[in-house]
């Protein structure tokens, strides 16, 4: 896992920091609708984000260690990236699926909210709960949920390419020791 001799990056390295930068934009992004846009995650939304808190790093160190690792290692810390991003296209597409009322979502954020009381209001001790059955931002007739199974799906094309890529390059370098 070195560059080639023409000093080229290897294509297999290119597309590993592509899916780690789109990864990067994406939870950027959610940040951003969250802290500067103002839009509140419901419970769903967060879980989505998991997958960015624990791939990402995954992907960072194999980026880091790029030329450190064992061929084995490497394939089993991109095949875990890729996993959790498949993951998370799951999650963006269950997600997607209860905003447009394909399913149900979980109880703790879709119904109507009973139970509450005028006194906690006054009081100000309730917080405000965002169901996950309600879409705060559409773009193109898509939720951040639907684009963000687009975005994880990409991610996993792009891991699948470098390992695909990794695989026949030591296929070939093995074939020609031979």
């Amino acid at each position: 896992m070195t560059r080639s001799a023409s000093g080229a990056f290897p294509a297999d390295k290119l597309l590993a920091g592509l899916a780690f930068l789109l990864g990067l934009v994406a939870i950027g992004g959610a940040w951003g609708s969250q802290l500067v846009g103002g839009l509140v995650p419901c419970e769903l939304c967060l879980e989505q984000r998991l997958a960015y808190y624990w791939g990402l790093p995954v992907l960072a160190l194999v980026l880091l260690l790029w030329n450190r690792l064992p061929l084995g290692a490497w394939y089993a810390a991109m095949a875990i990236a890729a996993a959790i991003f498949v993951w998370s296209a799951y999650m963006g597409g269950f997600h997607a699926g209860v905003e447009w009322s394909f399913w149900p979502g979980p109880t703790a954020c879709t119904g109507t909210g009973g139970g509450l009381s005028f006194d906690s209001l006054a009081a100000g001790a309730i917080e405000r709960i965002v169901p996950c059955d309600a879409v705060q931002f559409r773009f193109l007739g898509l939720s951040l949920a639907g684009y963000n199974a687009l975005v994880s799906l990409g991610i996993v094309a792009l891991l699948a390419a470098a390992i695909t890529w990794q695989a026949r390059r030591a296929q070939g370098s093995s074939s020609m020791s031979q």
